[in-house]
This record gives structure tokens, C-alpha cells and sequence, in this order.
């Protein structure tokens, strides 16, 4: 296994946010998969999903997994939600699931300054009720997956950023 640290989760739950709270605490790198996935595709999430379509974004999502498999060490991976499917997700390296409630999520998104921004970036968000069906489908594959899950409601990214650093006891930089 890769020595990377891996954060997945249902979209909103903050794995960016966490993300680069750890590389600020660790001096280890970040790199957030969608962010790879628009530079490969030149455009955003958004209009990935609504050009090419979700099958098109989850076969970019998989190759992405095998370039990070083979090309990527000592750093930390912000995944987005449906990235838990890639097959090679253990091999990536230590799967760290932040996980919060459907509601606390939505909450926090609308809670947030740039609110619609936030919201109008994930497709998949467009029903709530689809979205809520989702989540409750992919919390089983999280927390399978993960080697460590992290309930992420009561801390800032800096305070959840703390617990996976000694869980994984990773050098503090």
C-alpha cells in the first residue's frame, strides 16, 4: 500500500477543507481529485456531468485512481463522493472516511458564505431526495472501505485535520 492518505466521503463533507488543513499541519502535499479530473477534461464538475455525462466523469475518476496508484506517494488525497468505487482504492493508500449525517451536511452547506456556489458545483445535489437515497447507499461503502472513519461533526477541518494526523501518525511539519 501506497503511503498516501486517502479522504473520502459524501460531497460537502469537507474532505477538501480537511485536505489541506492536514498539508498545512504535516508539510506533506494535497491534491483533490476533482481538481485533476477538470484539468485532465479542461472544464468543471458541473459541466463534465451535464456534456459528457456522470459515466464519462466515473471512467475519468477511475483512470485518475490508477495514475495516483502508480505515480503518487506521501501525500494527501481529496476525493470526490463517487470516487469510492475506483477498484484500486485500497491500493491508493490509507482510506480515511470523514463522515458526518445527510442533514448536518446539507446544513453546512447552506451555512456557508459562498452557499449557492458550494451547491450549484455538485450535480448530484440538484435533488435532495436523490441525494439523500445516495448517501444512505454509499455510507455502506464508506465505512467498508475505510481504514479509519472520522465522525466530522462537532470539529473545524484544523480540529478533524488533528485526529487524522495521530491516527495515522503522521509527522506533524
Amino acid at each position: 500500500m501506497a503511503d498516501n492518505i486517502v479522504l473520502i466521503g459524501f460531497m460537502g463533507v469537507g474532505k477538501g477543507q480537511v485536505g489541506r488543513a492536514l498539508a498545512a499541519l504535516t508539510s506533506l502535499f494535497v491534491v483533490d481529485c476533482d481538481d485533476l479530473i477538470e484539468s485532465a477534461m479542461n472544464m468543471k464538475v458541473k459541466k463534465i456531468f451535464s456534456v459528457h455525462g456522470e459515466e464519462s466523469f466515473r471512467r475519468q475518476e477511475k483512470r485518475t485512481a490508477l495514475w495516483l496508484e502508480k505515480n503518487v506517494t506521501q501525500t494527501i488525497i481529496s476525493t470526490g463522493g463517487g470516487f469510492i468505487s475506483v477498484p484500486n482504492l485500497r491500493k491508493i493508500g490509507t482510506v480515511i472516511y470523514l463522515h458526518a449525517e445527510f442533514d448536518d451536511i446539507i446544513a453546512r452547506l447552506h451555512a456557508h458564505p459562498n452557499a449557492s456556489k458550494k451547491i450549484k458545483k455538485r450535480p448530484l445535489l440538484g435533488d435532495l431526495e436523490a441525494a439523500r437515497k445516495l448517501y444512505n447507499a454509499r455510507r455502506i461503502l464508506y465505512t467498508e472501505a475505510a481504514d479509519i472513519t472520522v465522525d466530522v461533526r462537532d470539529g473545524t477541518a484544523e480540529d478533524i485535520a488533528r485526529i487524522v494526523a495521530d491516527a495515522c501518525n503522521l509527522r506533524r511539519g
